[in-house]
């Protein structure tokens, strides 16, 4: 049964929050000019998820990823979502009970990660970087290497910054718009985990970074 925890609790943080549960689907299908579908399994191939897996993904939203991971990783497997919205909380709770999937979803920050250390085999971050000041993602990315087990990975999707953008989503983004990808791949590395694939993702100016958490703590 999916679970929501905290759901009337926003955490305390410094990034960006996005409240707006009720427009959040549509303006991605916009966004994505209608293949978000094709877009949320292309990334869950990148994170190469597999039946069995523990997956956590930061910043949720209002669920599609989390409900896509979770397709992918079976009854075995299990899926939690934060997001420090509990709109968008309460949001992904609905859609994965429509669905019939077994989801955990709290009210969470990325600097504050409430979960165990090595807990998870994968942990997903799509369009959420950007919305943080620079000391925000250092120390999310330190709290992903926490929480992943060794051996494990994380997947880092963010725009650009080289699509000139204009209309309605030049100004939902003009301040805080991209994380250029040689500062993600500085990021993960500062934080200890070890960059294997980074590219595009084909899609507007997306771009993406695949790395692992050490086998072995040194």
């Amino acid at each position: 049964m999916t679970k929501i925890e905290d759901q009337n609790s926003t955490p305390a943080t410094s990034g960006i929050i996005l409240h707006g549960a009720r427009f959040y689907d549509i303006l991605a299908w916009v966004m994505m000019f209608g293949r978000e579908r094709a877009f949320r399994e292309k990334l869950i191939d990148l994170a190469r998820l597999k039946p069995g897996d523990t997956v956590l993904d930061v910043g949720c939203g209002t669920g599609t990823l989390a409900i896509t991971a979770k397709r992918r990783v079976g009854p075995t497997g299990k899926v939690y979502g934060i997001d420090p919205s509990p709109e968008m909380i309460a949001r992904s709770g609905q859609k994965a009970r429509k669905a019939g999937l077994d989801i955990v979803f709290k009210n969470g920050a990325i600097e504050a990660l409430p979960f165990s250390n090595a807990q998870f085999d994968a942990v997903l971050s799509t369009l959420m970087f950007h919305h943080l000041p620079h000391k925000l993602r250092e120390a999310g990315a330190r709290e992903i290497r926490r929480v992943l087990k060794p051996g494990s990975r994380v997947l880092v999707v963010d725009f650009g910054g080289t699509e000139q953008q204009r209309g309605l989503l030049a100004r939902l983004h003009q301040r805080h718009c991209h994380v250029k990808l040689p500062v993600v791949i500085g990021l993960l590395g500062a934080a200890g985990l070890n960059v294997v694939e980074s590219g595009a993702v084909g899609i507007k100016d997306l771009h993406f970074t695949l790395a692992t958490a050490p086998c072995c703590e040194q």
